[in-house]
């Protein structure tokens, strides 16, 4: 894989990971499940990669939609 590919997959990795967290911490239903399998300490830890998740989320988003944008 070159830096040019990498370079293009990158905000897509970045996008996806924010959508992931947003789309596990902002579910009711998945975090009753955690609450009830995983311990309070891993979930307390998994909330506090929302503010990241946010973030990656939009900038990601932008950047991939910049990278599409570019390349057309």
């Amino acid at each position: 894989m070159t830096l040019a590919q990498l370079d293009l997959l990158f905000p897509f990795f970045v996008f996806a990971y924010g959508a992931l967290i947003c789309f596990v911490t902002s579910l009711p239903m998945l975090i009753e499940k955690g609450e009830g399998k995983l311990p309070p300490s891993m979930l307390n830890q998994l909330k506090a990669h929302e503010p990241l998740g946010w973030v990656c989320f939009f900038v990601g988003g932008l950047w991939s939609l910049q990278n599409l944008w570019m390349m057309s």
